[in-house]
């Protein structure tokens, strides 16, 4: 397996805990539980949904910022799970280049979403991106 599993499983995670505004550590250890990760997807898992929680203020408003015409309260469940995903690597991930991050997450909105969906991921990812520029 590997990193793109574990970042997977991560956003699954993120989208079930989303669902039902369960982010406590007992979601994360019964999901660890059901799910078969290597130790390394399994710290990989760990650190993204402890980052996330413990940054999501942080995470969600580098989000809305980003977002043109639409409310973080209308996004849909998977989008804003790879969107914090994303989020969460590229600033809390210094050994995941940005490219990277970018295009698993638009590689997993194509596999996870909508149709359309993977390009409202890369655009709100490129204008996070670019505003980290300024």
């Amino acid at each position: 397996m590997g990193r793109k599993q574990a970042r997977e499983g991560a956003m699954r995670l993120l989208f079930q805990m989303e669902s039902t505004n369960d982010f406590s550590d007992e979601a994360l250890e019964n999901y660890l539980d059901n799910f078969q990760y290597d130790d390394k997807e399994t710290e990989y898992i760990i650190d993204a949904i402890k980052n996330i929680r413990s940054n999501i203020i942080e995470i969600d408003k580098s989000i809305i910022a980003n977002l043109e015409g639409w409310s973080i309260h209308r996004l849909a469940k998977v989008d804003l799970s790879v969107l914090r995903l994303a989020i969460y690597e590229i600033l809390y991930r210094s050994d995941i280049p940005i490219e990277v991050s970018i295009n698993e997450a638009i590689e997993t909105a194509k596999r996870y979403s909508t149709e359309d969906s993977f390009k409202f991921i890369n655009g709100v990812l490129g204008g996070f991106v670019r505003s980290l520029d300024k």
